[in-house]
């Protein structure tokens, strides 16, 4: 996506006005892609880069030569991949693959998961399986078992999916994930989940602080600059990097262990979490030294029969989908009283009327909830609810492609 013919403020405008169908829409899944590109090693994007062409970047010329140009490619076209094949009848049964429902859930009084009646749908059809499903073709592509074809395929399914876990309201089974929750934005009627697919991010980029428009300087440029591709969004990434995971940056801390599973005291190995200073730590990762780099722990582990030692989508989603609670991400008012499953009796406010007309906004649907407000989005932009999500969905991805690939030498390798 590159700026052309619109403005910066155009795209914006017309992100924020368009209903978002799937997951973060197309612009959060290309952040995410494009953070994990940022964080992998040279040798495991070039492969990645190898075994998506000639799909990937076919409005581009491709590079003369994937040794000489850096990076090779981007990942970024192909994130919202998933979401634009999934109504093909070859690739319908990967509908149900964006999300997993708990028959119990009942946010925000209730977060189950998955509750005593388990999940909807088959146990094996959700993006939690789906993940692990993708990820073990990449290992078996790693090891010389399965085609190109199937690697590609498998790539394009991991990066984004795991983008929709990272979804408070795709780990939801109430309302569809949010869909069927009727609300409004600024005066807009709109629905829940598509607040959150496209209509926070929108307002986020808008809102990104005018310095950021400017590449970055120095080893932190250096890192972060070659990945970005003039997009809309390209301030909202090094805003992210910069002040969310940058040494002393808010994620710094926290980032150590959004690659950790759960597992026995006893069958822990750590690398240990070194005290770098920003410029030792921009070293490693242009190094290709990324867990060393990011002060990563390994991660062994089981739960759910989902989980293993790389990849615990589980142990990952199940914080992520009690922010639908603890947030909350699904507001009380939506409910009026008495309405909601739990029984719970709820002040509804009129669905925030007084509130509204208190701040002199408009109610052209006074029947809705307006989200567009200080209680709601504020709150969320104060509390980087939404950059926290994206940048783990993003280091996640590089570690799991990393673990994958890091082994393989990429000169001489077969692509059949």
């Amino acid at each position: 996506m590159r700026i052309s013919l619109l403005s910066a403020t155009a795209i914006a405008v017309a992100l924020a006005n368009a209903p978002a169908a799937y997951a973060w829409g197309a612009a959060g899944h290309e952040i995410v892609a494009t953070i994990a590109q940022i964080h992998l090693p040279k040798p495991v994007l070039t492969l990645v880069c190898d075994i998506l062409r000639p799909s990937l970047n076919l409005s581009e010329p491709a590079p003369v030569s994937t040794v000489d140009a850096y990076p090779p490619c981007s990942l970024a076209p192909i994130a919202a991949w998933a979401d634009t094949i999934r109504m093909r009848p070859e690739y319908r049964y990967t509908a149900p693959l964006h999300y997993v429902n708990a028959v119990d859930d009942a946010p925000p009084d209730g977060c189950a998961f998955p509750g005593t009646h388990g999940w909807q749908g088959r146990p094996t059809g959700n993006v939690l399986a789906a993940l692990g499903n993708v990820t073990n073709v990449l290992r078996e592509f790693a090891d010389g078992q399965r085609s190109v074809g199937d690697a590609e395929e498998a790539l394009k399914f991991l990066v984004h999916w795991m983008g929709d876990m990272h979804q408070p309201l795709h780990m939801s089974g109430r309302e569809k994930g949010g869909n069927g929750a009727k609300v409004a934005w600024n005066g807009r009627s709109t629905n829940l989940h598509s607040v959150w697919d496209g209509l926070l991010i929108a307002q986020s980029i808008r809102q990104t602080p005018r310095n950021y428009s400017r590449p970055l300087t120095g080893t932190e440029g250096a890192i972060v600059e070659p990945h970005l591709r003039g997009a809309i969004y390209d301030s909202y990434i090094r805003r992210i990097m910069h002040e969310g995971l940058a040494i002393g940056g808010r994620f710094d801390e926290e980032s150590r262990s959004w690659l950790d599973c759960p597992t026995p005291e006893s069958e822990k190995k750590s690398l240990g979490t070194p005290s770098f200073t920003y410029k030792e730590r921009a070293q490693a990762l242009l190094a290709m030294d990324f867990y060393t780099a990011l002060g990563l722990t390994t991660r062994p582990g089981t739960e759910e029969g989902w989980d293993d030692a790389v990849l615990c989508p589980f142990a990952w989603a199940k914080p992520i989908h009690k922010l639908n609670c603890e947030l909350p991400v699904w507001p009380h008012n939506l409910d009026p009283t008495g309405s909601h499953p739990s029984g719970a009796e709820l002040d509804t406010d009129d669905f925030g009327a007084e509130a509204d007309a208190a701040a002199g906004r408009p109610r052209p649907h006074p029947e809705l909830f307006e989200l567009d407000t200080p209680e709601y989005a504020g709150k969320i932009a104060k509390e980087w609810v939404v950059e926290r999500l994206l940048a783990m969905a993003g280091v996640r991805l590089a570690g799991v492609l990393t673990d994958i690939f890091q082994d393989v030498e990429a000169d001489g390798f077969v692509l059949v």
